[in-house]
């Protein structure tokens, strides 16, 4: 986009609910989109998929495979209702998985599919492999312009996509917006293709 655009960035964030990186990245979109003027949809990736045929410490490869089943909820949400309607389920999940800390996963998909005004029967998708298809679709096409050596948080601006940023805290106002602006910038130059330091602490939700 040039300085004399004036259609809004379409910006696709793709996130696994139970993230919490994904989380605090998808709530600085959120503040992204009261500042800048952003076409915002959330989309599915999701951990399982990526990291199905890696070699994980056991304890990941155990919380990987044990959110497997709301990852198909949420695809279900995604393919029968919409982007809208992922966007408030997730909104619903993440509170409580995150923000709240419950990690009862059968409760948090019930609760947060009534928050949404879903159908309680979409979380029968957790044991069905009826959605599937439609998760591994979504997370190709979110995955796969920024290769295999990544995952979530993953952000698309007007098809260019890039991984991150990750954070720990939520920026809010002209910050988060700033941020978005040198994000955008830097993923936009072709040759740019990392930037990185050590994390020093776990997300903080609030």
């Amino acid at each position: 986009m040039t300085a004399t655009d004036t259609t809004a960035p379409v910006v696709d964030v793709y996130i696994d609910p139970t993230c919490p990186f994904a989380w605090v990245t998808s709530r600085w979109a959120l503040e992204v989109a009261q500042h800048r003027d952003v076409e915002l949809t959330f989309r599915l990736m999701s951990l399982y998929l990526l990291n199905r045929d890696k070699d994980i410490p056991a304890d990941y490869r155990e919380r990987v495979e044990a959110g497997r089943g709301q990852g198909r909820v949420a695809a279900a949400v995604q393919t029968e209702h919409g982007p809208e309607a992922l966007s408030a389920y997730y909104t619903a999940f993440g509170t409580r998985w995150h923000d709240q800390g419950v990690k009862d996963v059968d409760v948090v998909i019930r609760e947060s599919l009534a928050e949404a005004g879903l159908p309680a029967e979409l979380a029968d998708a957790a044991t069905s492999d009826a959605y599937d298809e439609a998760l591994d679709a979504s997370h190709h096409a979110g995955m796969d312009p920024v290769g295999d050596e990544v995952g979530t948080p993953t952000i698309h601006v007007d098809g260019v996509a890039f991984f991150g940023p990750v954070l720990t805290r939520v920026p809010r106002g002209d910050d988060a917006a700033r941020l978005f602006d040198a994000a955008v910038t830097l993923a936009d130059n072709p040759h740019f293709f990392e930037l990185k330091r050590s994390r020093t602490e776990r997300p903080v939700h609030d």
